[in-house]
């Protein structure tokens, strides 16, 4: 049975193919879908969307898959035989994104690049999203996420002052880029609402990340300066770490405005340290993190975690719980926000996965189902499309499906 969806949804009646593979790509598709768009998913017939493999499975079914896959429909189609090539320049007709992850120049093997996707419909937007770009003298490498954590600098100012460069232990720049990605296309289509025509959108794994970084290269070209290395704290203020509390947890501490360092400096019992002259600015009061650590860390070691946070809210200065994914599950501001929903899967039963990924007011997104059974809507997809069962038949037959 194919899924529905509601029809009062910001993005409905938008059509998004999502050609693509781990991880940024198709959470952009994901971003699109959760807000109304139409998103069906093309997939090799026999080499599937590796994500339905990733990571912990439940009865030989992929949980990734459940999260990226939700909103989509599923068809099969190998690009590279006639009638795969023919099928999907029919859906690209009737479609106003594609995205694709290719690496550069495949589409176009192919005969499926920008010339003749446009002039099957020229109000098409196609977002290419590689790791380095259309062009230069990587492009035509292999990206991952991985690569661009690297090259980006993220790993370089990440980790201990005399530890190694670290790398995250989750798709930091995929999903970064997935969400870049989805603001693009939906500037992309704001022009062709003014223009009347599409274009293409060029998304290198290894950009977006590097904005995030904050002015890096900015510091560099002025003032010849290379941020390092510095753990869990900051070179613009102090106290800003984890710390341990008596029951053996961890809170993290931040103090980016100078009200907060000064409250937070009274409730741990060393207001002198507020009269110091290096106390005045957050960079100064990182040279001095030392001594600033002693006098949080000391006070945070003598209570409890609830006592922690208890006190900190009461003094108004800023306090986390330092959480794994069990304390999220039941973290009563996340339940507020709703921002984990629960999902029924005809597969596996109820699923609790992240919400959309903010509120509107008029017009909210929602999650109708989890990702779908590898080609469950090939069928269906085909029929809407108007080919009749016997050109599906051929199509199989061919391989192309």
């Amino acid at each position: 049975m194919t899924p529905s969806r509601t029809a009062t949804a910001p993005l409905t009646g938008l059509r998004v193919l999502d050609l693509a593979t781990l991880f940024a790509g198709p959470l952009a598709a994901t971003m699109l879908g959760d807000f109304g768009a139409e998103v069906i998913k093309v997939e090799h017939p026999t080499r599937p969307d590796p994500s339905r493999g990733h990571g912990p499975a439940k009865n030989g079914v992929g949980l990734w898959w459940k999260l990226l896959g939700r909103n989509k429909r599923t068809t099969t189609l190998d690009l590279s035989k006639p009638g795969g090539r023919a099928t999907l320049l029919r859906l690209a007709a009737t479609s106003d994104v594609i995205i694709e992850n290719f690496r550069p120049g495949t589409l176009e093997k192919w005969d499926l690049g920008w010339d003749e996707l446009s002039a099957a419909n020229p109000r098409l937007v196609l977002a290419r999203v590689t790791g380095f770009g259309q062009f230069g003298p990587y492009s035509r490498r292999p990206g991952f996420g991985t690569l661009a954590e690297a090259m980006s600098g993220f790993a370089a100012v990440t980790g201990e002052p005399d530890g190694p460069p670290t790398l995250p232990p989750f798709g930091l720049a995929d999903s970064i880029a997935g969400l870049a990605t989805a603001y693009a296309v939906m500037t992309a289509l704001a022009a062709r609402d003014r223009t009347g025509e599409g274009q293409v959108v060029d998304m290198a794994i290894i950009e977006p990340i590097l904005t995030v970084l904050g002015p890096q290269p900015l510091w560099y070209d002025q003032l010849g300066h290379v941020q390092p290395r510095t753990g869990n704290r900051s070179t613009n203020n102090a106290p800003r770490n984890t710390y341990r509390t008596a029951d053996d947890k961890w809170v993290a501490v931040s103090t980016s405005a100078q009200s907060i360092a000064e409250r937070l400096m009274r409730l741990v019992g060393r207001p002198e340290l507020i009269a110091e002259p290096w106390f005045a600015t957050g960079a100064e009061r990182a040279r001095h993190a030392d001594v600033l650590d002693g006098a949080v860390g000391a006070w945070i070691a003598r209570h409890t975690r609830a006592e922690v946070i208890e006190a900190f809210e009461k003094a108004e200065a800023a306090v986390a719980p330092v959480q794994d994914v069990r304390d999220v599950m039941t973290d009563p501001q996340y339940a507020a926000l709703s921002t984990l929903t629960t999902v029924d899967d005809p597969e596996l039963g109820p699923l609790r996965m992240q919400n959309v990924l903010f509120r509107l007011s008029a017009t909210p997104g929602a999650i109708h189902w989890a990702g779908r059974p590898h080609g469950a809507d090939t069928e269906t997809v085909l029929t809407e499309l108007g080919l009749t069962p016997d050109e599906i038949t051929t199509l199989r037959k061919e391989g192309a499906l």
